[in-house]
């Protein structure tokens, strides 16, 4: 069962609707109880990462989604603001993010990027994968997906990251430690690369 996470962000209706095309059941959670039971687990999010953490405070769903990711090892993919929160802290806003990962975010520095639109990172770019990881599979440096981002994913173990993207300098567009997945980009808007990234997280 793939649940996903309900607290005011993201397009929630359009995981649903892919995993409904894949013919894979999904749950959306809108409180702690409907974490439980969970087999895979989707955090979306777009905007603010302050305004991100305070919805996901105020849910009350952060105990029991902690407990199956942290304790029970659930496979979890926080997507775009949903990667960043997984972070300690952002250059965004002032709230600690929930700190699964040993990372940070920053804000791009415009001065490095050769585009005459800087900010937001918008539009269709691709991912080079630094090694080979199941979320991944199917996938090489021609594989694009759809971004829309100014904050960047800065991990303190190298190790964490499975693919790079280019905008200005090379960053973290997705990371893996454990069972704990994230990703910059947006799979439910990226068509039928989406399509296959979903469906790998599905299997994972």
């Amino acid at each position: 069962m793939i649940t996903i996470i309900d607290y005011g962000l993201g397009n929630i209706r359009a995981f649903v609707n892919v995993y409904e095309r894949l013919n894979i059941k999904t749950k959306i959670a809108r409180i702690g109880n409907d974490i439980k039971g969970a087999t895979k687990i989707i955090l979306p999010g777009v905007g603010a990462f302050d305004y991100a953490m305070s919805q996901l405070n105020a849910s009350g769903m952060r105990h029991e989604l902690e407990k199956q990711v942290l304790e029970n090892n659930i496979p979890v993919v926080g997507i775009c603001v949903g990667m960043q929160i997984l972070a300690k802290s952002s250059d965004e806003g002032k709230l600690p993010g929930l700190g699964w990962i040993d990372a940070k975010v920053q804000l791009f520095d415009t001065s490095k990027i050769p585009y005459k639109t800087r900010l937001p990172h918008m539009g269709w770019n691709s991912i080079s994968p630094v090694k080979t990881n199941p979320l991944l599979s199917g996938f090489n440096n021609e594989s694009r997906f759809y971004f829309l981002h100014s904050y960047y994913f800065v991990c303190n173990n190298k190790d964490d990251i499975i693919s790079t993207t280019e905008y200005g300098i090379s960053y973290a567009s997705a990371i893996n430690s454990n069972n704990i997945y994230g990703i910059q980009f947006h799979p439910e808007k990226s068509h039928s690369n989406g399509i296959q990234l979903l469906n790998n997280f599905a299997k994972i």
